[in-house]
């Protein structure tokens, strides 16, 4: 197995400093995050600044060393994943968060901040990051971008893409791209950001990010329906967005399998709920007072009950209850502990085809396997629909695998949907891009590849098929 010579990792040192770089027995010490194979490489180097993780990626194109980029290590699709003989670059210490306008609505940080750490520092000028997500303790702003990261609030203020509007990356020859604009109207020439958002690392490392922020309000409630249909949650979504008072933050669809898991671990029950309806949905309002906010949420249920007399609906009444509430959609590490590396897929449908497409997947899923009955829950009000099968990753391979696969990616295309919506593409997801994407996006992306990135040092593997190394390249050439 290939293994990085210690002249190179000398060399690193002297970028980066003697601690900050890893390898042999102090990678124990760190944590893989949903994977082992993250630190596969066996080293991994910590820079402090732009210009560090310049130098390193200098000293890997002129020594034929791969490089992977990690933020918080959240990632579900093998987008960490490193191997012997390449080297691990993490974000963690490039943390900082540079500056926070509450006149532009703008933050400026380092892409080793977290989402968390954003929030709060936002929420000290009333802002907020227009993007939330479960993993926000860990998930890097830098990873996020990178992966181009959806979550609760995309269907109002859109997808990472959407919330950056500037960015900073070193590109694979070392050489550094600086964009942070700071203002939304930009019509001065390409908008080359959007060549990183969503890459994976492979065509740059993310380093710096112009983050747009939204006024954070004074008030939210939250209600959770049960409902006879997607239908039902679907038209109840509508009801939100034309809520008479307040705006529409969140709603959140969690079927009825992943719902009796969540919440009889949690031993919750309300005795007027009904926890054997097929669609439970969490809404939530935000406006100027909560009191009025939770008003609307029974209004909204008066006019659901009149629709469906056997739906059910609590609102709470306190923050906790909130919490609780929310813990309910949220807990997803509960599957995988059931479950362990059980297989999940991450679909966006059209909200008119949520239904059907539903309804034809469980169906064939059972064909496929009489015992299938998958965790499905996701963010009803832009169609993404989280589908994690209730088994071990280990009893899922082969064939089996692809018959899957199948199933659930067969008419995505067709209806206008796509088969990854945040998750990205990662290595366990290259195939299902090359089955069901356009033959002209995949020849546009090769040609991006390789004109970013000629020597594939960068992410090897990722969104793209491995291409052969940067030392077997070098070698042919002498």
């Amino acid at each position: 197995m290939d293994r990085l010579q210690p002249e190179f990792k000398d060399e690193i040192r002297r970028i980066v400093g003697d601690e900050n770089l890893k390898d042999e027995e102090a990678i124990a010490t760190i944590d893989h995050g949903v994977a082992p194979e993250n630190l596969g490489a066996g080293a991994v180097v910590f820079p402090r600044t732009t210009d560090e993780v310049a130098a390193v990626v200098k000293c890997c194109l002129a020594n034929g060393i791969s490089l992977v980029t990690h933020g918080g290590r959240t990632g579900l699709v093998g987008g960490a994943m490193s191997r012997p003989g390449e080297l691990v670059l993490s974000t963690v210490r490039l943390n900082r968060i540079l500056d926070i306008s509450p006149i532009e609505r703008v933050a400026v940080v380092e892409a080793g901040v977290t989402l968390q750490a954003l929030q709060v520092a936002a929420a000290e000028h009333r802002l907020e990051t227009g993007i939330d997500l479960p993993s926000r303790g860990s998930a890097t702003i830098g990873g996020m971008a990178s992966t181009n990261a959806g979550g609760i609030a995309a269907f109002r203020f859109g997808v990472m893409r959407h919330r950056i509007l500037g960015l900073e990356a070193v590109l694979a020859d070392g050489s550094i791209y600086s964009d942070l604009t700071r203002v939304v109207k930009n019509a001065a020439g390409y908008d080359l950001k959007h060549l990183f958002v969503g890459a994976e690392g492979t065509l740059g490392i993310i380093t710096r990010i112009a983050v747009k922020l939204e006024p954070q309000p004074f008030a939210t409630a939250t209600v959770l329906f049960g409902l006879p249909s997607v239908d039902a949650a679907l038209e109840t979504v509508r009801r939100g967005l034309d809520a008479e008072y307040g705006q529409l933050r969140a709603a959140e669809a969690i079927w009825n399998t992943y719902f009796r898991l969540t919440s009889g671990h949690h031993r919750w029950s309300v005795s007027d709920y009904n926890a054997e309806h097929p669609v439970n949905l969490l809404v939530s309002l935000s406006g100027a007072e909560e009191g009025a906010l939770q008003s609307e949420l029974g209004r909204i249920y008066e006019d659901v009950i009149e629709d469906h007399p056997d739906a059910s609906a609590v609102i709470a009444s306190s923050g906790a209850q909130e919490m609780d509430l929310w813990r309910l959609r949220e807990d997803t590490d509960l599957i995988y502990r059931k479950h362990p590396s059980a297989p999940s897929y991450d679909v966006s449908v059209p909200l008119s085809q949520v239904g059907s497409y539903l309804n034809r997947c469980l169906a064939d899923l059972r064909g496929l396997d009489a015992t299938f009955d998958p965790y499905v829950f996701g963010h009803l009000a832009d169609g993404n629909l989280h589908i994690v099968l209730n088994a071990a990753g280990s009893d899922i391979a082969g064939e089996k695998a692809k018959a899957i696969e199948k199933v659930l990616y067969r008419d995505i295309v067709t209806i206008g949907g796509s088969f990854s919506a945040e998750h990205g593409i990662g290595t366990k997801r290259v195939g299902s891009l090359s089955a069901t994407s356009n033959p002209v996006k995949l020849a546009l992306m090769h040609r991006v590849k390789d004109t970013l990135d000629a020597s594939a040092i960068l992410n090897p593997g990722k969104v793209l098929p491995r291409q052969p190394t940067l030392r077997r390249r070098v070698h042919a050439t002498r």
